[in-house]
Protein backbone atom coordinates (compact mmCIF):
# COMPACT_ATOMS: atom_id res chain seq x y z
CA UNK A 1 0.00 0.00 0.00
CA UNK A 2 1.32 3.31 -0.90
CA UNK A 3 2.29 5.88 1.61
CA UNK A 4 0.00 9.33 1.62
CA UNK A 5 2.03 12.28 0.46
CA UNK A 6 -0.72 15.27 0.44
CA UNK A 7 1.47 16.75 -1.85
CA UNK A 8 -1.14 18.84 -3.86
CA UNK A 9 -3.33 19.89 -0.36
CA UNK A 10 0.48 20.78 1.02
CA UNK A 11 1.74 22.87 -1.69
CA UNK A 12 -1.78 25.16 -2.11
CA UNK A 13 -1.66 25.63 1.66
CA UNK A 14 2.01 26.51 1.41
CA UNK A 15 1.75 28.51 -1.87
CA UNK A 16 -1.65 30.38 0.14
CA UNK A 17 0.63 32.10 3.17
CA UNK A 18 4.03 32.71 0.14
CA UNK A 19 0.88 34.27 -1.85
CA UNK A 20 -0.01 36.44 1.57
CA UNK A 21 3.11 37.23 2.27
CA UNK A 22 3.87 39.43 -1.17
CA UNK A 23 5.90 41.93 -0.57
CA UNK A 24 8.05 41.19 2.39
CA UNK A 25 11.86 41.64 2.59
CA UNK A 26 14.26 39.01 2.01
CA UNK A 27 13.40 35.69 3.00
CA UNK A 28 10.27 36.49 4.51
CA UNK A 29 8.46 36.24 1.06
CA UNK A 30 10.64 32.99 0.03
CA UNK A 31 10.62 30.32 2.22
CA UNK A 32 7.59 29.09 3.86
CA UNK A 33 8.64 28.57 7.46
CA UNK A 34 9.23 32.26 8.06
CA UNK A 35 6.48 33.77 5.35
CA UNK A 36 4.17 31.90 7.66
CA UNK A 37 5.10 33.34 10.59
CA UNK A 38 4.83 36.70 9.53
CA UNK A 39 1.64 36.45 7.93
CA UNK A 40 0.15 35.29 11.64
CA UNK A 41 2.13 38.23 13.10
CA UNK A 42 0.58 40.36 10.30
CA UNK A 43 -2.98 39.48 11.02
CA UNK A 44 -2.41 40.58 14.91
CA UNK A 45 -1.32 43.64 13.75
CA UNK A 46 -3.93 44.09 11.84
CA UNK A 47 -6.10 42.89 14.66
CA UNK A 48 -4.88 45.31 16.97
CA UNK A 49 -4.63 48.05 14.96
CA UNK A 50 -7.81 48.32 13.68
CA UNK A 51 -8.96 48.81 17.01
CA UNK A 52 -6.04 51.74 17.79
CA UNK A 53 -6.89 53.23 14.32
CA UNK A 54 -9.85 54.46 16.29
CA UNK A 55 -8.40 55.70 19.19
CA UNK A 56 -5.78 57.73 17.10
CA UNK A 57 -8.58 59.25 15.34
CA UNK A 58 -9.51 60.65 18.42
CA UNK A 59 -6.60 61.80 19.70
CA UNK A 60 -6.25 63.88 16.07
CA UNK A 61 -9.56 65.12 16.51
CA UNK A 62 -9.12 66.26 20.40
CA UNK A 63 -5.46 68.20 19.27
CA UNK A 64 -7.50 69.91 16.62
CA UNK A 65 -10.10 71.12 18.41
CA UNK A 66 -7.59 72.07 21.21
CA UNK A 67 -6.00 73.97 18.70
CA UNK A 68 -8.63 75.94 17.34
CA UNK A 69 -10.78 76.20 20.84
CA UNK A 70 -7.26 77.93 22.01
CA UNK A 71 -7.29 80.77 18.86
CA UNK A 72 -10.83 81.40 20.36
CA UNK A 73 -9.84 81.98 24.02
CA UNK A 74 -11.07 78.72 25.37
CA UNK A 75 -9.14 75.59 26.50
CA UNK A 76 -10.20 71.97 25.03
CA UNK A 77 -11.99 70.97 28.20
CA UNK A 78 -13.56 74.49 28.97
CA UNK A 79 -15.02 74.26 25.20
CA UNK A 80 -16.13 70.70 25.58
CA UNK A 81 -17.74 71.56 29.00
CA UNK A 82 -19.41 74.98 27.47
CA UNK A 83 -21.45 72.76 24.91
CA UNK A 84 -22.28 70.35 27.16
CA UNK A 85 -23.86 72.64 29.14
CA UNK A 86 -25.28 74.45 26.36
CA UNK A 87 -27.51 71.36 25.36
CA UNK A 88 -25.07 71.60 21.72
CA UNK A 89 -24.39 67.84 21.14
CA UNK A 90 -21.75 67.48 18.47
CA UNK A 91 -19.62 64.60 18.32
CA UNK A 92 -15.28 65.62 18.42
CA UNK A 93 -14.78 64.41 14.60
CA UNK A 94 -17.67 67.08 12.87
CA UNK A 95 -16.05 69.41 15.60
CA UNK A 96 -12.56 68.65 14.40
CA UNK A 97 -13.87 69.00 10.87
CA UNK A 98 -15.34 72.42 11.43
CA UNK A 99 -12.25 73.55 13.25
CA UNK A 100 -10.47 72.96 10.11
CA UNK A 101 -12.71 73.93 7.22
CA UNK A 102 -14.88 76.36 8.85
CA UNK A 103 -13.57 78.60 11.62
CA UNK A 104 -16.14 80.79 11.80
CA UNK A 105 -19.16 78.02 12.61
CA UNK A 106 -16.61 76.63 15.00
CA UNK A 107 -15.88 80.62 16.66
CA UNK A 108 -19.41 80.88 16.88
CA UNK A 109 -20.19 77.41 18.97
CA UNK A 110 -16.53 78.61 20.97
CA UNK A 111 -18.58 82.30 22.10
CA UNK A 112 -21.72 79.76 22.85
CA UNK A 113 -20.14 78.02 25.09
CA UNK A 114 -18.34 80.76 26.71
CA UNK A 115 -22.01 82.51 27.16
CA UNK A 116 -23.07 79.40 28.63
CA UNK A 117 -20.09 78.53 30.77
CA UNK A 118 -20.45 82.32 32.10
CA UNK A 119 -24.06 81.56 33.65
Amino acid sequence: MPRVKGGTVSRKRRNRVLKLAKGYFGSKHRLYKVANQQVMKSYNYAYRDRRQKKREFRKLWITRINAAARINGLSYSTLMHGLKLSGIEVNRKMLADLAVTDAQAFASLADTAKKSIAK
